[in-house]
């Protein structure tokens, strides 16, 4: 088992260039970020908006000459593959300008570039041995479990944000309670007061 991760560990591996982020984006503000990109690269941008407001966000993406190619407003979450038409910096834009008193908390995963096979050699019409296809099946598992605890992590952020929001509610709600019942306890005994007052009032009158 040793042999088999040392040989699956020295084989010649080209992986995809990638950034991986979380930032904060505040409200009436736009944040950028630019990536220089070869001709005929692939790119994919995923992003998920983890707090803040409606859990929206506004996202464009321009090519090195300014032409929109991705456009789209008030998105929670989203993907977009593009393959670049030429050479230049690429920008990647997120706006929360529509937001007034808001700020949002924002994933972001930027990859660039083509996968390799494992091994320089391997092809389609090529026959694997045993430790290759070993190799190439754990490859594959270890991209579905990096990409499953992302997701998980995303969720479980966003869900834990949404729970301090509604114990914060909760917690307001029930002081508002609090203070609302004790008034009216103060009131409705001051009334009481009253009402026997002014009846002793009347019998010092009639006696």
């Amino acid at each position: 088992m040793l042999r088999l991760g040392l040989s699956c560990f020295l084989l010649h591996v080209a992986l995809v260039f990638g950034t991986e982020l979380t930032f904060e984006l505040p409200d009436n503000d736009k944040q950028c970020f630019y990536e220089e990109l070869y001709k005929d690269v692939k790119f994919d941008i995923d992003f998920q908006v983890i707090s803040g407001g409606n859990y929206d966000v506004d996202c464009f993406v321009t090519d090195p000459q300014n032409n929109v190619l991705y456009n789209e407003r008030k998105k929670q979450y989203d993907s977009f593959s593009h393959t670049t038409a030429m050479e230049g910096v690429y920008k990647v834009c997120f706006s929360n300008e529509f937001s007034t008193f808001t700020h949002k908390i924002v994933y972001m995963d930027f990859r660039h570039g083509e996968e390799q096979p494992l091994l320089e050699k391997m092809s389609r019409s090529t026959a694997l041995t045993q430790l290759e296809s070993s190799c190439v099946a754990i490859h594959e598992v270890l991209k579905v479990v990096a990409d499953s605890q992302t997701w998980y992590r995303l969720r479980e952020a966003q869900d834990r944000t949404k729970a301090e929001h509604l114990f914060e509610r909760v917690t307001y709600w029930s002081i508002g309670e609090t203070v609302l019942l004790f008034v009216i306890g103060v009131g409705q005994v001051m009334l009481l007061r009253s009402f026997f007052s002014e009846r002793k009032g009347s019998v010092a009158t009639t006696t």
